[in-house]
């Protein structure tokens, strides 16, 4: 497990401070589970999956790199985003995202007819590169 709990904590892009700030507990405990010197207790195991939507048998048990993360529905997907937008105090791009969207609801329709478009023409042109 300390090897799929490091694999894990790299695949986010986290510290083990961060990590553990996320859990609310100290880098250093991060540390001792990824030495292997201490294995989380269920509470721990229950909280990382929840926190960073992992899949718990990946966890415990281990797999394919695939099967790390729960695969969720888009509704689901959407509201985990928008769960975690709501929750963001001091994060410039959720900051930004969020006043995007209020000014988004401030336009006439004719205004959002015109921004659709040009957000399709934008995700296509993604897709397609």
């Amino acid at each position: 497990m300390n090897e799929r709990l490091r694999k894990l904590r790299k695949t986010l892009d986290l510290t083990q401070r961060e990590f553990g700030e996320r859990l609310g507990v100290k880098g250093n405990t991060i540390a001792q589970y990824e030495l292997g010197r201490n294995e989380p207790i269920d509470a721990v195991l229950s909280l990382i999956c929840r926190e960073f939507g992992v899949s718990e048998d990946w966890l415990r048990n281990g797999g394919s790199d695939d099967d790390m993360f729960i695969k969720l529905s888009k509704d689901e997907e959407l509201a985990m985003c928008t769960q975690m937008l709501l929750d963001s105090t001091d994060d410039v791009v959720a900051d930004l995202i969020k006043e995007v969207i209020i000014i988004y609801e401030n336009l006439d329709n004719n205004s959002k007819k015109i921004l659709k478009n040009v957000a399709q023409n934008l995700i296509d042109k993604i897709k397609n590169t």
